[in-house]
């Protein structure tokens, strides 16, 4: 078993250009993953990676990146915590015998309860229960099991699926302004302007944030901001599969899908060091926000900052799948 949590996020004069890197490998997987503080006085994400699973899930996999906000006590118990939501749900994947046949339809309903039941248990930590801690994360996950990919995606982080040198899939930002999540923020008695939530939040979909989610009458999921993800399922093909791609948001305000699966295959031509490549994806993006604003930082957004708060995790081609 092979399993690294780690934690990242004011500003600062100048960035801190130290990068946090792991790699692991296991189950016929490889995986790196790099992180950067940037101009964040501390680092607020956190990631995790964990290859063999407990219990009948010794051939399973589990990768998370979370985009923490207002405050780091989120996103790393986020981290500590989504897994064992998830794999403690009923409905998840086991047989009354104990084993585990990866029925599609139990696996994403035990994804989206681990969601909901983690949400709940935020809201019970102390410091957060006083209303001491206000932080939010957004989280996206992949679930690798011998046949096929789960994806999860609760927020703005993303994650891309490289397949026979294209982008296969990727899942969908929850921002304020996407029809269906306006709708929900408005029927649930805010608003969004400036394409944030009551002005404030840029996510609609988070875990924690709880100033949000205290609409009476409405469930969790009804809420101005939801802790519900999306799960999107892709069959695994170990002919033509090539990786996977984690990453905070930061990193797609500056590069497409396929202009970062474009560059991550060109750079595994040339060394198969997965840390190494990331550490090139980081280095890349900072180097386009300095061309962008000319090097006068001063005319960036948040956006652009939170692009050095990231985690990457990624699994690549050929080596990497099951036979």
């Amino acid at each position: 078993m092979v399993k690294t949590v780690g934690i990242m996020g004011a500003f600062l004069d100048k960035p801190k250009t130290d990068k946090h890197t792991e790699t692991g490998s296991g189950n016929g997987l490889r995986f790196g993953l790099s992180s950067m503080q940037g101009w964040r006085v501390e680092m607020e994400d956190a990631h995790c990676a964990m290859i063999g699973l407990p219990g009948q899930l010794k051939d399973w996999s589990f990768f998370a990146v979370f985009d923490g906000h207002a405050g780091a006590r989120v996103s790393a118990y986020c981290a500590e915590k989504l897994l064992e939501a998830i794999i403690g749900v009923d409905a998840f994947c086991s047989n009354d015998d104990g084993t585990v046949d990866d029925p599609q339809d139990g696996i994403e309903t035990g994804i989206k309860a681990g969601f909901l039941r983690l949400d709940d248990q935020l809201r019970g930590l102390p410091e957060v229960a006083t209303g001491e801690d206000k932080s939010g994360s957004t989280a996206v996950c992949a679930m690798v099991s011998p046949n096929r990919v789960f994806f999860a995606n609760c927020g703005d982080s993303r994650a891309a699926f490289s397949r026979g040198r294209e982008v296969l899939m990727s899942t969908l930002d929850h921002k304020p302004g996407n029809p269906e999540e306006k709708k929900r923020i408005q029927d649930a008695g805010g608003s969004v302007m400036i394409q944030r939530v009551n002005g404030s939040l840029a996510v609609s979909r988070a875990l924690g944030d709880f100033e949000y989610k205290n609409v009476p009458g409405r469930g969790p999921c009804e809420q101005l901001v939801s802790p519900e993800p999306e799960v999107f399922v892709q069959q695994r093909d170990p002919v033509n599969d090539e990786f996977l791609v984690l990453a905070c948001d930061g990193i797609w305000d500056v590069m497409t899908n396929d202009e970062l699966c474009d560059f991550v295959r060109d750079r595994m031509r040339l060394t198969d060091d997965l840390t190494e490549i990331c550490n090139y994806v980081i280095d890349t993006c900072l180097s386009k926000v300095y061309a962008v604003h000319n090097y006068d930082l001063t005319l960036c957004d948040t956006l652009s900052w939170s692009l050095f708060l990231l985690s990457l995790i990624f699994v690549p081609s050929t080596l990497c799948w099951w036979a």
